[in-house]
């Protein structure tokens, strides 16, 4: 009877235990615009590690099949239901989501937005990947150093409602006037979808005869106007740059599509948005001067409108591509 009592106990210490330690684990989800895409798939891979450095965290990598809000706040509304700690969301919309993520904070769920922002009433702060005004300074220069008597360059953007893009396009139109000679003739959404991005593109060609180059600030975008551009015979007339991967751009800057791009390192990035929603978990407070935690990536202090900026952009060309293709 005795050792049946200590087995007992033994048994219920031990799932106790368990309980604690699975009650302990903290959920934090990191919801992209759509799966499939290059850019959040390193992004994962950069929140994985930040929860194997953390040790009580499980990612959850999840978003929509489509770049939609609608598909958004399905995933949302799911991982209420799923009680997550911590909801880490690219937004495809800056105001649908925010009934969905109001939800979510009522609920007790952190909630915060990295690489394309919610409203300020959706999240408790946002995540810039770098500072909106050089991003948008970055993706005209591209363009504006290979073209020294000016010329007309086009905007291949994501989609209309996408928060990030719109930001650095219009930090792009604002510092316009600097660079002598340029002359955006269109912008134009691909919705970051490959095929609907290189129809536009090759949109773009036919209706422009004397555009030089074309700025595509999503990742998905570039990589589809670089092939529109190689496929036209349009090497050497038409210069493709702004924000990719070198994984996917280092063999259009080998043929001559693209000079030179830019990007942040997305493994930063959602290693940065992990450890953000880690720190708001362990109650500190997204607040105006308020410095959070981001792991080895250092600190991010919060502005008036509770946002902040992981690092400055990249510029990679022949020189480098290669280099760094072989980590993202």
């Amino acid at each position: 009877m005795k050792i049946l009592k200590t087995l007992l106990m033994t048994a219920a210490v031990s799932v106790a235990m368990m309980a604690t330690a699975q009650a302990e684990t903290k959920k934090i989800a990191l919801v992209v615009k759509a799966l499939g895409i290059g850019f959040f798939e390193a992004a994962n891979k950069g929140a994985q590690e930040a929860a194997k450095e953390l040790g009580d965290v499980e990612v959850i990598y999840t978003g929509p099949t489509t770049t939609t809000a609608e598909g958004q706040i399905e995933v949302i509304n799911s991982l209420i239901a799923q009680k997550v700690d911590a909801i880490a969301v690219s937004a495809n919309d800056t105001n649908a989501l925010v009934p969905a993520l109001k939800k979510a904070m009522d609920r007790g769920i952190k909630v915060i937005s990295w690489d394309s922002g919610v409203a300020p009433e959706g999240r408790s702060m946002h995540l810039n990947p770098s500072s909106n005004p050089l991003i948008g300074n970055m993706i005209i220069k591209l363009a504006a150093d290979n073209l020294p008597e000016g010329g007309d360059v086009a905007v291949l953007s994501a989609t209309a409602t996408s928060t990030n893009q719109n930001v650095w396009i219009e930090e792009m139109t604002k510092v316009l006037p600097n660079y002598k000679g340029i002359n955006v003739v269109a912008t134009v959404y691909g919705d970051d979808l490959a095929d609907k991005s290189y129809r536009e593109t090759q949109g773009l060609i036919q209706s422009h005869p004397n555009l030089k180059a074309i700025i595509a600030p999503t990742s998905v975008g570039i990589v589809a106007a670089a092939q529109a551009v190689t496929d036209a015979g349009k090497i050497g007339q038409i210069n493709v740059t702004g924000l990719g991967l070198p994984s996917e751009m280092a063999g259009h800057v080998k043929s001559g599509a693209s000079k030179s791009f830019a990007i942040w390192n997305p493994i930063d990035l959602g290693y940065s948005a992990t450890m953000i929603a880690y720190d708001l978990i362990g109650g500190a407070e997204a607040k105006p001067g308020a410095e959070l935690k981001m792991g080895r990536m250092g600190t991010v202090k919060l502005d008036d409108k509770n946002e902040g900026a992981m690092a400055d952009p990249f510029i990679y060309d022949a020189k480098n591509v290669e280099e760094f293709a072989k980590i993202f």
